[in-house]
């Protein structure tokens, strides 16, 4: 059974930085999905950025040249840098995650596995 669990976040003012984490543990194949996604008071959950096992990398219109997704196999960690962050970027971040896939293209709806998320305040 996969398991993640989301560290960092917090509050920052616009402008800041934040970090976050994702410890992953038991997957069973080597193809896999991973990424984080978020959702907002009202809005729909949506990815913020993905890694699949090849180490192709999606990010979110929205995030690209802010934040950085990043994974280390070896401590099995996924990562997510956020810099520059809006009020926008409000939200609870999720860490999730499938498996045998080919890609990332399924969406929040395809993933199999979450973390119980990690909340984001950023003020005006």
């Amino acid at each position: 059974q996969v398991q993640l669990v989301e560290s960092g976040g917090g509050s920052v003012q616009a402008g800041g930085s934040l970090s976050l984490s994702c410890a992953a543990s038991g997957f069973t194949y080597s193809t896999y999905c991973i990424g984080w996604f978020r959702q907002a008071p009202g809005k729909e959950r949506e990815a913020v950025g993905t890694i699949d096992s090849d180490g192709t990398i999606s990010l979110s219109d929205s995030v690209k040249g802010r934040f950085t997704i990043s994974q280390d196999k070896v401590k099995k960690t996924l990562a997510l840098q956020m810099d520059s962050l809006t009020p926008e970027d409000t939200a609870t971040y999720y860490c999730a995650a499938e498996e045998i896939v080919a890609d990332c293209s399924g969406g929040p709806d395809a993933m199999d596995y979450w973390g119980e998320g990690t909340q984001v305040t950023i003020s005006s």
